[in-house]
């Protein structure tokens, strides 16, 4: 009976470590999406790969992993912001220069548009159009209905035209469709 014990562990510490292989990097873009830190996505990435480890015995098998790790992922980073302890307050001076970044202006200022959303907003608009998920696997992945997945949807899509539309510089209103009959029609339940 040991022996067995031994041998099945070692398959599902085999196939974990496969598995985490294969989605690590898809795990900290999205946490990277989500709160715009390198260093903090690596630590939601790890903390996200250590409860799948405490949990793959019961996640090991059928296509529930992944939508497993996402929801565990989402619902690190929401408690993560939550904890006022762990918050990084930033200082006067930078103790060294960032090297010049590849993106362009477009990309950083969404980003810095999607930076500024609520938490939960924020994690919606990266669940619905990052990882491209319905109401109902978002509403799944956050532990919520699909009702507040649809309003968090509206106000973080509402909220990021009213930022993007400040600095039109970039043409952000033709992207977004503001003031044309694009703009005027209301997200509904994609």
């Amino acid at each position: 009976m040991r022996h067995w014990r031994r041998t099945r562990q070692a398959e599902l510490d085999a196939d974990f470590r496969d598995w985490a292989l294969a989605r690590q990097a898809h795990l900290r873009r999205s946490a990277y999406l989500l709160c715009r830190d390198w260093h903090l996505a690596e630590d939601l990435t790890q903390t996200t790969l250590a409860k799948m480890y405490a949990a793959w015995h019961r996640v090991h098998d059928g296509d529930t992993r992944d939508a497993y790790a996402r929801r565990v992922l989402y619902r690190t980073f929401v408690d993560e912001t939550r904890r006022g302890y762990r918050r990084e307050y930033p200082g006067d001076e930078l103790p060294e220069t960032a090297a010049p970044g590849v993106d362009s202006a477009l990309r950083m200022t969404l980003l810095d548009a999607v930076a500024l959303l609520p938490p939960r907003s924020r994690a919606v608009i990266v669940l619905r159009f990052w990882e491209d998920l319905s109401v109902e696997e978002t509403a799944a992945a956050l532990g919520c209905t699909t009702g507040t997945v649809k309003s968090q949807t509206s106000r973080g899509l509402a909220s990021l035209r009213r930022r993007l539309t400040l600095d039109d510089d970039a043409g952000f209103s033709a992207l977004l469709g503001v003031g044309s009959a694009a703009g005027t029609r209301t997200e509904g339940g994609r």
